[in-house]
């Protein structure tokens, strides 16, 4: 069955990257290739950097039980617009092809910055992040409710955090 978008994709409009900083534990998403390994204790770290971006530092815990990771830059996109980020995991010498950059939208955010949501307008991505390992169950159903109204498919969601 197919979702029928009832609300635009639409970035936060104010994010306070300072705020925003520090490590985010991923408690729903939807599948990517690239977290294809990722079984359980998915974080991202966010780090500001003198020049304006941002570390980034992703890992988790395969199903064998090994932790792995990887390291990119987000950066604001031209033109400067509040909610929305690039990120790039490519190496810093591909950092000119536009196709490496990925865009990477706070599409939800609590205003203590305990939650966010994140997607972009494509609607292939999303993840639900917490400042903890678990959401309280409201939260995560007000949060996918919403997902669901910007036309996301959640039918392959998985979770990877803890839901109470």
């Amino acid at each position: 069955m197919p979702v029928i978008a009832t609300a635009p994709v639409v970035a936060v409009s104010h994010l306070d990257l300072e705020r925003y900083a520090g490590t985010w534990h991923e408690i729903a998403r939807l599948p990517m290739y690239f977290q294809r390994k990722c079984a359980t204790g998915v974080t991202a770290t966010y780090t500001p950097r003198a020049d304006g971006t941002i570390g980034v530092h992703n890992q988790c815990v395969t199903a064998e039980g090994k932790t792995i990771a990887s390291d990119g830059v987000a950066r604001r996109p031209e033109p400067f617009s509040q909610g929305k980020l690039e990120v790039r995991f490519a190496p810093a010498w591909l950092s000119w092809l536009p196709m490496v950059w990925a865009e990477y939208w706070v599409i939800a955010l609590d205003e203590n910055y305990r939650w966010a949501m994140v997607g972009q307008p494509s609607r292939k991505y999303l993840w639900i992040l917490s400042r903890t390992p678990a959401m309280d169950r409201a939260t995560f159903e007000s949060l996918k409710a919403k997902a669901v109204s910007m036309g996301y498919d959640l039918t392959p969601l998985v979770v990877s955090g803890k839901v109470d």
